[in-house]
This record gives C-alpha cells, sequence and structure tokens, in this order.
C-alpha cells in the first residue's frame, strides 16, 4: 500500500487533521489536500479507467510522489468511473474501484454515499447505488451550506452538472445518473472530450448552414483550443485522430465535420465555426439551466456558481441571463494561506475531490 509504504521508509507523516479528498473519474483522477479544513493543494492527472485498473494505480503513484507524506491523513473518497465500459456494470465498478482505493490507501478511507453518508470499503456492496456518480452532490452539499440560493453548474471536460439549491439543501430528488438526465440536471456536454456530432445537427461555416458527419472527427476540445479558452493544462487526452494539437491540425479536425480540409478556408472561416460550434452547445445547456431553473422556482436574480475545467462557459450562460456568477474556487472553497497562487483553480477544476475533502474533514474522527 502506497500509505503504508512511505511510513515504513521514513517520511514525516502529515498531522492528523489532514484530509484527501479523491475523485475517480472516468477519464482523470481529481484530488484535494486539505490541511486544518483549509484547502492546500488541488491536483488532477490523466486517468483513462476503460483501459484498465492499472491506470488507477498510476495515477495514484503520481498523486503519492506529489504529496509523500500523506501516512495518517483520513481519505474521502467519491467517483464516477464505475460508467466505463471496462467493468461488467456499475455495481462491479463501484466495487472494484472502492477496493482499489482502499488497497492503496488503508482500510480506514471512507467512501461518499450521497444522503447515506459515509461508509468503509467493505460496506460498499450493500451501498453501491448511493455511491455510483455522487460527486456532484457533494460538490452541491458544500455550496449550498456556503450559499442561500442559486445553481451550481459545473462543466468539465465530459458532462454538465445543474444542480439547484435553496437555504442549505440541495433541490429535488434525482440522484442516479438515470434520474439526472430525465430532469435535465446532467447534460451530457463538456468542454475536452465531447464529440462534436453530439452537439448540432447543422452547424454554419461562411454563412451557409451544413449537415455534420455523424463521426468521431473531432471534440469540443478542437472548438476550445481555437477560441483560445481550453487551459492546455486540461487538454489531456488524445485527439479524435490521435494528430497534433496545433491550430493547423485542429482546423483539419473541424473541417472533416463538414466534409472538408482545413486549406478550404481561411484560419478566419475556422474560428467562426468554431464560434458556431460553441454557440450550440452554450444553446443547448442553456436550455436545461432554464428547465432546471424553472422546475425549483429559482429567482431570476439568484446566482451561478461555475466550477469545472469549462466555468468559462458559465460566465457566458450568466451573462445571457443576467444572473451573477461566483466562482467556486475562489469563493467557496477555503484555501490554506500557504496554499500555491495556482490553487484556487485547481480548485475549481477538481471541485467534488474538495468538497468531499471538506464534508468529511467535518465528521468527527
Amino acid at each position: 500500500m502506497v500509505i503504508e509504504a512511505q511510513h515504513r521508509n521514513g517520511t514525516a507523516a502529515e498531522d492528523a487533521s489532514s484530509v484527501v479528498g479523491w475523485d475517480v473519474g472516468g477519464a482523470h483522477l481529481k484530488a484535494c489536500l486539505l490541511r486544518g479544513g483549509l484547502v492546500a493543494d488541488v491536483a488532477e492527472w490523466a486517468c483513462p479507467l476503460w483501459q484498465g485498473l492499472d491506470q488507477l494505480d498510476r495515477a495514484l503513484d503520481q498523486a503519492a510522489a506529489r504529496w509523500p507524506a500523506l501516512a495518517g491523513s483520513r481519505h474521502a473518497i467519491t467517483m464516477t468511473g464505475e460508467m466505463v465500459d471496462h467493468f461488467e456494470n456499475r455495481e462491479d465498478g463501484v466495487c472494484r474501484i472502492a477496493a482499489r482505493m482502499a488497497l492503496r490507501l488503508g482500510a480506514a478511507a471512507r467512501i461518499f454515499a450521497g444522503d447515506a453518508g459515509w461508509c468503509s470499503a467493505g460496506q460498499v456492496p450493500a451501498r453501491w447505488p448511493q455511491i455510483a456518480s455522487a460527486n456532484w452532490l457533494a460538490t452541491a452539499m458544500q455550496v449550498a451550506g456556503s450559499i442561500d440560493e442559486g445553481v451550481l453548474v459545473d462543466i468539465g471536460s465530459t458532462t454538465t452538472d445543474l444542480i439547484a439549491f435553496k437555504r442549505g439543501r440541495v433541490c429535488g430528488s434525482s440522484r442516479s445518473d438515470a434520474q439526472r438526465l430525465a430532469s435535465g440536471e446532467l447534460v451530457y456536454h463538456g468542454v475536452v472530450r465531447t464529440p462534436l456530432c453530439a452537439i448540432a445537427p447543422r452547424i454554419e461555416l461562411r454563412g451557409i448552414a451544413c449537415n455534420v458527419m455523424n463521426e468521431w472527427f473531432a471534440t469540443s476540445a478542437d472548438v476550445y483550443r481555437l477560441t483560445g479558452e481550453l487551459n492546455p493544462a486540461h487538454d489531456l487526452h488524445p485527439s479524435a485522430d490521435g494528430a497534433a494539437k496545433d491550430l493547423p491540425a485542429t482546423r483539419q479536425r473541424l473541417a472533416r465535420m463538414v466534409g472538408l480540409d482545413a486549406r478550404d478556408a481561411s484560419p478566419a472561416d475556422w474560428l467562426a465555426n468554431a464560434r458556431a460550434w460553441r454557440a450550440a452547445q452554450l444553446d443547448d445547456i442553456g436550455g436545461q439551466l432554464q428547465r432546471v431553473c424553472s422546475a425549483h422556482r429559482i429567482p431570476a436574480t439568484a446566482p451561478l456558481v461555475s466550477a469545472g475545467c469549462g466555468d468559462f462557459l458559465v460566465d457566458a450562460l450568466a451573462a445571457a441571463s443576467g444572473r451573477p456568477c461566483l466562482h467556486f474556487g475562489r469563493q467557496v472553497a477555503r484555501l490554506s494561506p500557504e496554499a500555491p497562487a495556482a490553487t484556487a483553480d485547481w480548485a475549481q477544476v477538481c471541485a467534488p475531490s474538495v468538497a468531499v475533502a471538506v464534508l468529511l474533514a467535518m465528521e468527527p474522527r
């Protein structure tokens, strides 16, 4: 086990007030180090879990290298990675991820089970439905405890969560992915991995609307790489064609979506085309946001709380609706004065890992 091995080798342990929050996704492992109730550091590693649990081991090794003094820390775990097709079903995924995390972090690691609270690895088989894909609920609980009312909008690499909250509570009864897809609280749109053919059936190029090729020729990362909004630190996965991520290769992928090559239009045309894809994605997410606000009677003056690597789209949604926009990393997460300068931005991207750490820190030992 990573933590015990470091302890045997004489590495100094964190003090007992340290908590590490882990968010095990299908594409990334995100983690937050909390000391004395304050966010000391946050990080993210690529973890293509569909390729096997060895990818999780590799990401955990990177985390151990970053934070070598974790013996004695408490560990809070949430996940969405059970959805990848490496596992026979979601129950299998939850149980195997929890078992691997407990093996690496120690049997005292606690798994977030949503409204049911916390459980040990041994209790996971009985509580797996509450554990599966509950990371959004941890973030929403922390936000609801900090802000009177509004909507959490967490736009990540793959998905968007739209969670209304009022008076310290998360609104609505939807908890599973299936329920949240039905209610509009889960939208399978992200700013890195979403295939462009899933965003719109027609797109405009040089003033002409074209049918889109329903092929995995390009992803949303190509759009936001071209608009300059995607931070390269979050562009961690291979492009759709496995080619470079420079601007010429990015334009070529966009061109394939409408049966062209990059040389068939100017760089300015392809930038305008990328902005058309951006507008289409915003329109879809904005429609679902309005649906959630209406369902829970969220006032027009209530804020959006942004999170995720696609938070720049939340700013645009807020501006379009006339709502204020609050930043999870700067206005909800409580940062240590000694935290690195970029910690607020990483807390924004890795909000569920921050939230589970905070929620566990509030629990008695």
